[in-house]
């Protein structure tokens, strides 16, 4: 069996490619390597269970002994490596977690992997970054695969170095890599700290809707499972040492989105309408709030054939109805319930 390291994989997006991979490739060996930080859950892949293929370890990516003892352990074919730590604001108040995680973490996978793979031809290490390491764009244009790299916040600037790294090992010592930067995620098992979430979660508890600025800020959005599909495509058909960017075609305004999701919800919830927009309430902007993302996903359509499955309101529609009915998860999450139960039923291993 091909053996197969997902990092991060107990995270939003993580969870979606563990569950893609371990149902879709039976004859490979899915070992999930997650730390299990605030915003990794394993109930997040509490259906994954008991399936033959599939694997979870806990552990750091820092930890650079415990990385070398599982690749010499294991010895995996390939890496689709997520785990980072992604929060904008958290990066703020602690610019050195994210270093150490991302570009640090990163760097002690690339090492391993340089040291374990003499064949490179049947390897693969593939990177998933984000579109914020391009910066931030004015009313006009996209991201393109070959746009320069202005990242500016904190956690931007680990993933863009992340990603430096990664392009200067495949060029430095042939290491085989592919990357891929995003645009934002949403869909089921998001951490209730980002935008979508947060404000089904708030809005359900008639608690305020806090809006960066005037709530101008755009962002181009992409159902979580439309990355997973992504990320699969990529990584079996994908040209090594290239970088695809994926994205929704598919922006809107802060504001407009929150607007949308007050409606659906006071729908779903039976309210009268407007009754959610009420508790919209405008607040400092943070310090350097990138104003427009929006990728150009010409590339990884043209030549892959993938493209997003889901118009942005199915997908919004979706989205609440999974929070609506797994209310129990998100009291979990945001107890830290879920961990202490699923580390002593999950099958882990010691390194």
């Amino acid at each position: 069996m091909k053996k197969l390291l997902i990092t991060g994989g107990a995270g939003f997006i993580g969870s979606h490619v563990v569950r893609l991979f371990v149902s879709q490739y039976t004859d490979y060996q899915i070992f999930n390597l997650d730390f299990l930080t605030y915003a990794g859950n394993l109930e997040n892949l509490k259906d994954m269970a008991g399936k033959p293929n599939y694997t979870f370890v806990k552990g750091d990516i820092y930890d650079e002994t415990f990385i070398h003892q599982l690749f010499t352990k294991h010895h995996f074919d390939g890496v689709i490596h997520l785990a980072a730590e992604s929060h904008v604001d958290r990066s703020i108040h602690d610019p050195l977690a994210f270093a150490k995680t991302n570009i640090l973490g990163t760097l002690n996978l690339l090492n391993a992997a340089k040291k374990q793979w003499k064949n490179t031809s049947d390897h693969l290490f593939y990177h998933i970054s984000t579109d914020e390491v391009y910066g931030s764009l004015g009313q006009e244009g996209f991201f393109l695969e070959t746009t320069s790299y202005d990242p500016k916040s904190p956690y931007s600037a680990s993933k863009a170095s992340s990603d430096h790294f990664v392009r200067a090992y495949a060029n430095t010592y042939g290491l085989p890599v592919v990357i891929s930067n995003c645009s934002n995620n949403y869909g089921p098992n998001q951490f209730p700290e980002k935008l979508i979430p947060l404000c089904i979660n708030n809005i359900k508890n008639s608690k305020p809707l806090p809006i960066y600025g005037k709530g101008e800020n755009i962002r181009d959005w992409l159902y979580v499972v439309d990355h997973a599909r992504a990320i699969d495509m990529i990584y079996h058909k994908g040209k090594h040492g290239e970088t695809y960017n994926i994205g929704g075609w598919n922006e809107w305004t802060n504001i407009d989105l929150v607007k949308l999701l007050c409606n659906v919800m006071d729908k779903k919830l039976d309210r009268p309408a407007g009754t959610s927009e009420k508790l919209i309430e405008y607040v400092t902007d943070r310090p350097g709030h990138d104003m427009r993302y929006a990728i150009d996903a010409h590339k990884i359509k043209n030549e892959l054939g993938w493209e997003p499955s889901l118009q942005f309101e199915e997908g919004l529609s979706k989205t609440v109805d999974w929070y609506l009915a797994n209310e129990a998860w998100l009291n979990n999450v945001t107890t830290g319930q879920y961990q202490r139960y699923y580390e002593a039923h999950y099958q882990t291993t010691d390194v």
